[in-house]
């Protein structure tokens, strides 16, 4: 099923985020790695869903330790729920992704992740709201 995509002014986005949310789902940004409350270490089995739209994006079941200080999936839930973009913002192009229904910045993917698909979605976990398994 397609959601009805989302669009939100600035002041909204104000209203709904937090200040860190806004900094890094809205102006595209990137939270510190490890940083506390990230989901990084969160082990309960569960769904992460986006912050600013509700849409569930990522699974516990597709959650890996990378490593890299920030929690890391090896596939969407869905991979219509993921749109993504070449970013220019580092010397090198890299593929940047965000909610398809709302378009909140959610992180990065690259393609040293493990097996089965070899991706590795470096996702920032203030854009996230994990919903624990019942």
């Amino acid at each position: 099923m397609t959601k009805t995509k989302i669009n939100r002014t600035d002041a909204e986005w104000r209203e709904i985020l937090d200040p860190e949310a806004y900094r890094v789902g809205v102006k595209e940004g990137t939270e510190r790695a490890f940083t506390p409350g990230n989901f990084q270490d969160e082990k309960r089995a569960g769904v992460y869903h986006c912050k600013g739209c509700g849409t569930p994006l990522w699974s516990s079941e597709h959650k890996f330790e990378s490593g890299t200080g920030w929690p890391s999936y090896w596939k969407p839930v869905d991979p219509a729920a993921v749109a993504t973009k070449t970013d220019f913002k580092m010397v090198y192009p890299r593929t940047e992704c965000h909610c398809a229904t709302c378009g909140l910045h959610q992180g990065h993917v690259f393609r040293d992740g493990p097996p089965p698909t070899g991706e590795r979605w470096c996702i920032n976990g203030a854009v996230l709201d994990f919903r624990p398994s019942e």
